[in-house]
C-alpha cells in the first residue's frame, strides 16, 4: 500500500479501481486544517490526465505492474514490435497504445515496457535518442543568423527546429520529453 507521503513522479499506483502513473504532484500544508496533495497523474490503460487532490494519509493499492526492458525490433502493418532482452519473446502493439513514443521508436533501442496483467501498456524511451535527419532545407551561405532555426524532418517523422547548418543524414540528439534538438552527434 502507497500513502500520499509516498507520491513522487512515476510512482504507479490504483486509484478508482485503474492503474495510474503520478505525472506531477505538489504537498500543500495550509495554516489551517489537514495537509492535502494536488496530484496530476496519466492513465496507463486510456492515456488520459486525471487531477485529483488527497487528503494527507490517503492508502492507495500496488497495481500488478512490472517493467521489462525491450528492445524496438520494427513498424509493419499490425504495429510496433518489441522483442524481450531474455527471453526473445516479441509482443506487437497498436499505435495508440504506444502513443507519443512512436516519434523515437528507432531500429534497435532499448526502451522500458510496463505490463498491467501481463498486457502492454506504456512504452518509456531513454530521455534522449540519436536520430537521422531525413529531411530538411539545405541552410543558404552567409545565412547564419545567431539562433535561427529551421524545421527537420527525423527518420520517424518526427519534426524538430534544428539550426540552420544542420543538413540531411546528419545523426542528431533530440530530448524524447520535450521533443527538441539537443545536439549533432558526430557518427564516424
Amino acid at each position: 500500500m502507497y500513502e500520499t507521503a509516498d507520491f513522487k513522479k512515476g510512482l504507479k499506483l490504483m486509484v478508482d479501481g485503474a492503474p495510474y502513473v503520478i505525472v506531477d504532484f505538489q504537498h500543500v500544508k495550509p495554516g489551517k486544517g489537514n495537509q492535502f496533495s494536488r496530484t496530476k497523474m496519466r492513465n496507463m490503460l486510456t492515456g488520459q490526465n486525471l487531477e485529483r487532490t488527497f487528503k494527507s494519509g490517503e492508502k492507495f493499492e500496488v497495481p500488478n505492474v512490472e517493467n521489462i526492458e525491450m528492445t524496438f525490433l520494427y513498424k509493419d502493418d499490425n504495429g510496433f514490435n518489441f522483442m524481450n532482452q531474455t527471453n526473445y519473446e516479441q509482443i506487437c502493439m497498436m499505435e495508440h497504445e504506444v502513443g507519443d513514443s512512436k516519434n523515437y521508436l528507432i531500429e534497435n533501442l532499448v526502451v522500458n515496457i510496463t505490463m498491467y496483467n501481463e498486457k502492454p501498456v506504456v512504452v518509456e524511451v531513454p530521455n534522449a535518442v540519436n536520430m537521422r535527419v531525413a529531411q530538411t532545407d539545405p541552410g543558404v551561405k552567409g545565412d547564419r543568423v545567431t539562433g535561427a532555426t529551421k524545421p527537420a524532418t527525423m527518420e520517424t517523422g518526427l519534426v524538430v527546429n534544428v539550426p540552420l547548418h544542420i543538413s540531411e543524414g546528419d545523426l542528431l540528439r533530440i530530448d524524447t520529453e520535450a521533443g527538441v534538438y539537443v545536439s549533432r552527434v558526430n557518427d564516424k
